[in-house]
């Protein structure tokens, strides 16, 4: 805030002061900002705490020391409008032009020459105002999106000027966002385009939908079993489950073995969208939503998906003044596009995904209970990585042929030590990490074995934080099975690979060959 220019500052001593009932009488600790209309042109007397003439101010060094104040604030303000790289406009009670900065010039491409001291309603339609609906309301607007001309998608502050109650202007502050919504819906048209057509391929694929999610942990199979069961009714469905665990992929398998797999799957990131575009992204817009928007109105993401799948990932981001209305979607099976009157009936099935704990953001209140309870209406749990370690050798050998493939290399082999690394670590990042670990290793490998000097740090220092397995790994199957299934879960996880089993067991190489021929003489461990 640029600072007021107080009474004491412009005071002359009482000696020479006039008739002080000739005078207007002013707080020695006042400030310019504090005086009365001075319309009569009298001089100023300034009183002290006891009501003593403590100084004077001429009429005309008064006058003077509002002129600086004033060429101050014209200065300041002059110099704030051009720091602003965002369009800027001010206007006056009447809505006139009176600001207009470079930011504005360049986006709506006015000169301030042109539009200065004209109505805005002359450059802009006026139901396309935020500017104007804040200057008759008095509200403030905050991060609201907006289209005020073709081709111009921006979010927009807008605030009243307010003098002594009265609204006397207003000023928004509107940011050019015009790429970032083509990109948006260049990459949703072209997103569900091709997983509309991945889903008609995969509906024929003689493995079935679910032939993509591989692994035979119990965890993963119940998940699947369940993801079966439910594909073939309409029933929302919430997946749960750490980041990189495959929740879209489950997602996709239940779309792939619905009665719907002919129809497009759309896949909503609400993470990954700004909250003022959110409504529009999902329901769409009608014509004449906004100046300068698509003649036709524009096709949310629940059009784009009717009569398939709506897949809201990471659901427990979505705004809660966005939960209200999908809320509403969901209850009465239709919706309506902002700025639009005509009910659409809702003909999409919901599945949503999270990796954050629903139920307790229920609790504090982050996420509405009825929504919660509308999107559970089946909850499958995807299992992490760590819980299914005996899936780990069969995901990573699959790995590596894809990045061989892609990189033309040939497949290299593992070395056991490297499994073994694999089955240790505690894999925060999921089958993600893995998959990303797996093409490093393809990538740094320059002979036809991979070994532990191209792991990354990160699998040493789990090994150094543990002096055995963890329990989820061999060694709980050491302490509660016998010698025999011990071997033969050892074999089990590590496909048949003998070497990895054996540093699993914690034994040579030998002693594991002597325990299969006693355990298993016809070879079938």
């Amino acid at each position: 805030m640029i600072p007021d220019v107080t009474l004491a500052s412009l005071a002359l001593p009482c000696d020479g002061m006039p008739d002080i009932n000739t005078m207007n009488a002013a707080a020695l600790n006042g400030s310019l900002e504090d005086l009365p209309p001075l319309s009569d042109k009298r001089d100023l007397v300034l009183l002290d705490e006891n009501g003593r003439p403590a100084g004077w101010i001429p009429f005309e060094r008064l006058a003077d020391g509002l002129l600086e104040r004033y060429k101050r604030l014209a200065a300041h303000y002059e110099a704030l409008l051009e720091s602003i790289d965002d369009a800027v406009t001010v206007v006056n009670q009447t809505g006139h032009i009176s600001g207009w900065n470079r930011g504005a010039d360049r986006l709506y491409h006015y000169s301030e020459k042109k539009v200065s001291e004209k109505p805005i309603t002359r450059f802009f339609k006026e139901d396309a105002l935020v500017l104007m609906s804040v200057l008759n309301g008095g509200k403030h607007v905050k991060k609201k999106y907006n289209q005020p001309a073709p081709d111009v998608h921006v979010l927009i502050n807008a605030i009243p000027v307010t003098l002594e109650e009265h609204i006397i202007g207003g000023i928004s502050v509107e940011r050019n966002i015009s790429d970032v919504v083509k990109l948006n819906e260049e990459l949703s048209s072209t997103t569900a385009y091709i997983q509309h057509l991945e889903s008609r391929l995969e509906t024929n694929h003689e493995d079935g939908p679910f032939h993509k999610i591989k692994g035979r942990a119990p965890a993963l199979r119940a998940a699947i079993r369940l993801s079966k069961k439910v594909a073939m009714t309409d029933a929302s469905v919430l997946i749960t489950g750490e980041s990189g665990v495959g929740k879209e992929l489950f997602a996709q398998a239940i779309h792939q073995a619905s009665a719907r797999a002919s129809r497009p799957f759309v896949a909503v990131n609400c993470g990954a969208i700004p909250p003022a575009l959110f409504e529009s992204e999902l329901f769409g817009y009608d014509r004449g939503a906004f100046t300068g928007a698509l003649r036709e109105g524009k096709k949310g993401r629940m059009d784009a998906a009717k009569g398939g799948t709506l897949f809201l990932d990471e659901i427990g981001e979505m705004p809660q003044e966005l939960q209200v209305k999908l809320l509403r979607v969901l209850q009465e099976k239709q919706f309506y596009r902002v700025g639009g009157n005509r009910a659409i009936p809702m003909d999409t099935r919901i599945i949503a995904a999270t990796n954050r704990d629903m139920a307790s953001m229920v609790s504090r209140g982050r996420f509405r209970a009825d929504l919660y309870y509308r999107l559970n209406v089946v909850s499958i749990n995807i299992p992490a990585l760590r819980e299914r370690i005996e899936d780990i050798p069969e995901l990573a050998q699959g790995y590596l042929k894809a990045f061989a493939l892609k990189y033309k290399k040939p497949v290299p082999e593992l070395d056991p030590e490297v499994m073994v690394r694999f089955m240790q670590h505690s894999w925060p990042g999921n089958i993600r990490e893995l998959r990303n670990t797996v093409e490093r290793l393809m990538i740094l490998a320059e002979g036809n074995v991979i070994t532990t000097d191209l792991l990354p740090e990160s699998f040493f220092e789990d090994a150094k934080t543990a002096s055995a397995p963890r329990p989820s790994d061999g060694s709980a199957m050491i302490r509660e099975a016998s010698e025999k299934e011990r071997v033969r879960r050892a074999m089990q996880k590590t496909f048949g690979n003998k070497s990895a089993a054996a540093k699993l067991l914690g034994i040579s190489r030998v002693t594991l060959y002597n325990r299969l021929k006693k355990y298993f003489p016809d070879g079938k461990e």
